[in-house]
Order: C-alpha cells, then structure tokens, then sequence
C-alpha cells in the first residue's frame, strides 16, 4: 500500500511516532533512534489501535494490520503529517529562525510587528508555544512533524496569518520541519552548540544550512552577514537579504544609542529608513531587532507596524 493510498483507504484519526501515545485509528511511524529501533514496538503500538505500520525495517512475524516499508522514516513522517493535516502552512506566513543564539528575541520581536500590523501570529520556540490565544509549555523547542502540523492546523483555525518558529539544528538533522512551507528563514549566528549531537562545527554549520535549502522559491533567507559563517548561509538562500551591524548589507543601523533604558537607533534600509525605540538593552538585542525588522520589511509589512511592533515588546520572558 502506498502512503497516500493508506490516508485515503484507511478510517486514520491520527499520525503517531511514540508507540506510548497512539490512539485508536493511527498510522504508527516508526523512527530509528540512536539505541532502538521503533519498529520493536509495533505490536504494542498496534494493541492499543494503531491500523497500519510505517518503518524502515520489514514486517515483523504475525502482524495483522498493513505495513509500509520506507527508506527513511523521518522523511515519511513529515511528508504523512503534513498530508494528513492539509498543508497548513501554504496559508500562513511562517518564518522560521534558526541560529546558536538570540532566536527566541528575534521571535517575540517578529510576533509583535505580525500583531502590530493586524496579523494573528502564532510562536513556537523554547520558552513555548502560543497557539492563537493559548500558551502551551514547551517539550522541546522545535516539536515533532505531527505536532507542528497539528499546532499549525489549529493556528489556522484559530485565526492566525503568520507563525514565527524558532527551529533548532536537532529539528532540521531529524527532518522535523521538512515539507513545511517557510515564507521566511532567519540566520542569527553560529557559535559552539550542540557539538555532542553534530560532531563538529561543520556539520552543525551544515544542519543550520538545510532552513535556506527547504525555502522554496520566493521565500525570502534573511542572513546575519556579520557572522562568519554568514556569507555561505546567504549563498545558500534563493532570496538574500542581509543584515549587519558592523559589514555592508542590505539592512543597518544608523548611530546606535544604548542605555540602561533600551536602545534607540535608525534602520536603513532599501525601502527606507525605520525608527526604532525598544526597551530591550545591548547589542545583541540591536541585532535581533534588525533581523526582525529585516524580515518584516521583506514580507513587505508597513514600517509603522514594524515601528509599533518594536517599541510595544517591553521584555522576552526569562531574557
């Protein structure tokens, strides 16, 4: 049985990963991790209602519901979800954000111009997830495919235009947010992270890259072209726009003014100059406010609402 053939011939009432959490009517994908493979658990998953398997190894003995064998799971689990879901993302503005630090600034900065302009704007990312009006706590900062589709298709209904989602590099290496359709990608930095997961710099620098790669046509890679690693991220991107404090690029400050007050400073950019007052302190915080505003200007967002958006985040939760 082929996959879209299991979603239309199948009663399927949901896409489950964890054989711990399948209700009646699910497909159950089984993922290999790095000391099990899932497909152990297809009995168990099948006793408590799973109607049909997906995985990569073959069938297991005396299993009594349609098994589908993939070349890779994870792959099949976000293109199952998005599926099964109804591709939410082609009606909403999401704009992931991916980067060592200063993601989850740059994601309440970003969330507060979508409100200033009008636009329901969902969150997901460390600190949790804001599903229309309704903050839920977060299990990591990037979920699994089935629940951002699911958290998506409930933005929508809700009422939600956009989403800004922080998207980690563990996200990106397990396919989390493939077939996902990004209007926007943000490239904060690369500093040392994560380094038990990937190995080394390189492939860390790599698994960051794969946002721009998944932007499809259109969609704009806001890139940090101060960072070192930040020409080769932009190269990456089909629609560059850069932003910096110190370098050349498409978006900069005018005189930066710091205080203990917030900051105050211009941004010049290629439609003209934005006036920003935040509350928010110190030059990490003028970066994430230019990559906020970089990529707002490129959603063609008003700069009045990119102005108001700035000025009403007085803080970002545990920042």
């Amino acid at each position: 049985m082929m996959l879209q053939e299991l979603l239309e011939r199948l009663p399927v009432t949901s896409i489950a990963y964890d054989s711990r959490s399948v209700m009646p009517g699910a497909v159950f994908v089984a993922l290999r991790g790095l000391h099990a493979d899932g497909a152990r658990f297809a009995p168990q998953a099948i006793a408590k209602g799973a109607i049909a398997v997906v995985a990569e190894s073959a069938p297991l003995a005396g299993i009594s519901v349609p098994w589908v064998q993939v070349s890779n799971a994870r792959d099949t689990l976000a293109a199952l979800s998005a599926a099964y879901y109804g591709n939410p993302t082609d009606d909403l503005a999401l704009v992931g954000i991916t980067g060592t630090n200063g993601k989850t600034t740059t994601s309440y900065i970003l969330a507060s111009i979508f409100e200033a302009a009008g636009i329901k704007c969902g969150r997901i990312g460390t600190i949790g997830y804001r599903v229309g009006g309704r903050e839920i706590e977060a299990s990591r900062t990037t979920p699994e495919a089935p629940d951002l589709q699911q958290m998506f298709r409930s933005m929508l209904a809700q009422g939600c235009g956009a989403c800004v989602m922080e998207v980690s590099s563990h996200a990106l290496s397990l396919r989390r947010v493939d077939y996902l359709r990004f209007a926007a990608g943000i490239f904060t930095n690369l500093t040392r992270d994560h380094l038990d997961f990937h190995g080394d710099m390189e492939a860390y620098f790599v698994a960051k890259r794969r946002l721009f790669e998944l932007l499809p046509e259109g969609a704009v890679g806001v890139i940090n072209i101060d960072d070192r690693r930040g020409p080769e991220m932009a190269a990456a991107a089909k629609r560059p726009v850069t932003y910096a404090i110190d370098g050349a690029a498409d978006v900069r400050p005018g005189p930066l003014t710091f205080s203990l007050d917030g900051l105050t400073f211009d941004i010049r950019t290629p439609r003209g100059a934005i006036h920003v007052r935040s509350r928010l302190v110190g030059r990490p915080n003028a970066y994430n406010i230019l990559a906020a505003s970089a990529a707002a200007m490129a959603l063609d967002l008003p700069f009045s609402a990119i102005e108001a958006g700035i000025t009403a985040l007085e803080h970002v939760p545990g920042r």
